[in-house]
């Protein structure tokens, strides 16, 4: 018989970065890791994590608590941790919005799930226990800047190279100055964060073509919500173009492959609310013949866990780098256990669920009221 939910606790943890993180809409030094632990009746801990940011998910450490402490609570309470079929929809339909904080319960739940089957997350999921690689992700800056980080990264054996712009005039140099710089093996992405509109977007990226720097895709070239917008800018362009802020659920989905706006989709668990609903959605993108990229938040290895469970669950010879770097940003991880990197490499986890131990010691955790 199944153990069931038995309580619910929401710990905070701000963790400093290793450098500042800057991107078009904001610039952050430490990440406020706020973790869900979810107690079953045998006493064991699954783990969760929500993305606290005003201006990316909306949530803040105490939004989060308090839609964790009131509606997930009484959604999930007492149910059976190995039926996701059960606690899934319970957890989906327990608040509008809050995507972050429903996502935290949901993995916490998976997790709870394989620890009882005994099975590894990525196991659980469908997936393999392999390895993952990411990218590394370099945040806004000067070209000249840019560039000496990216040589450290190469040198460090990354292969795939992810470049933030602010939708400055800069951007173009850097770019091309990239490509001159690190040579053709060197995989270039750029990610826009809504930085641009149509036109610019257009202008841009054809510039990139002209000058031959080859780039894999453009992430989120145009506002969140002008998926038309997007639309005209893959029509227009040859390389590929890849939703980010544009798709948070099944419902998104759909609506950018109603409109043919992108080539890829870069599926986030804090934005589709969790695991269930990111299975459904790579399940979805596939099925439409879309590129799939797991990505991560400014999250710490807690949810870049449950992150690289999911992207086992992809063909991971033909889909290239995952988007999963944020746990290197990190100066450290805010528990025992779990995930850990060996350069661009996720390591493979073969502990039961997520392999998590608990809090990391001294990692002056303040428990949230939940």
């Amino acid at each position: 018989m199944s153990a069931r939910v038995a309580r619910l606790r929401v710990h905070c943890v701000d963790v400093p970065l290793v450098r500042p993180f800057v991107t078009a809409v904001r610039r952050t030094e430490h990440v406020p890791a706020v973790l869900v632990e979810v107690v079953d009746t045998d006493g064991r801990s699954g783990w969760g994590e929500a993305a606290a940011s005003w201006r990316v998910t909306g949530e803040s450490p105490a939004g989060i608590a308090a839609a964790v402490g009131g509606p997930v609570r009484d959604a999930v309470h007492g149910l059976p941790v190995g039926d996701p079929g059960g606690w899934g929809p319970a957890v989906r339909r327990s608040v509008v919005g809050n995507a972050a904080a429903r996502s935290a319960v949901d993995c916490a739940l998976w997790d709870l799930a394989a620890q009882e089957a005994g099975q590894p997350l990525a196991e659980r999921l469908g997936g393999a226990a392999t390895e993952v690689e990411t990218d590394m992700t370099l945040s806004a800056g000067a070209p000249e800047e840019l560039l000496a980080r990216a040589r450290e990264h190469v040198q460090q054996g990354f292969t795939t190279i992810k470049v933030k712009v602010a939708g400055v005039a800069s951007d173009a140099r850097a770019l091309v100055l990239l490509r001159r710089e690190l040579g053709d093996e060197v995989v270039l992405r750029v990610d826009a964060n809504q930085a641009w509109d149509v036109g610019e977007a257009v202008a841009v990226i054809r510039g990139w073509e002209r000058a031959g720097v080859g780039l894999q895709l453009v992430e989120q070239p145009v506002a969140a919500g002008d998926i038309e917008g997007m639309a005209a800018v893959r029509a227009a362009v040859d390389t590929r173009v890849l939703a980010d802020e544009s798709v948070w659920d099944t419902r998104d989905l759909l609506e950018v492959l109603r409109c043919s706006a992108a080539d890829d989709v870069n599926i986030k668990l804090a934005k589709t609310g969790g695991l269930s609903e990111a299975l459904a959605m790579v399940d979805l993108a596939r099925g439409a013949g879309l590129g799939v990229v797991v990505g991560c938040m400014m999250e710490s290895h807690v949810a870049v866990a449950a992150s690289a469970a999911l992207a086992t669950t992809l063909d991971l010879a033909t889909s290239g780098a995952q988007d999963l770097d944020s746990g290197l940003w990190l100066s450290t991880s805010p528990v025992t256990g779990g995930l850990t990197y060996r350069g661009r490499v996720l390591e493979a986890m073969t502990a039961p669920g997520l392999g998590i131990g608990g809090l990391a010691p001294g990692s002056a955790a303040r428990e949230l009221t939940a």
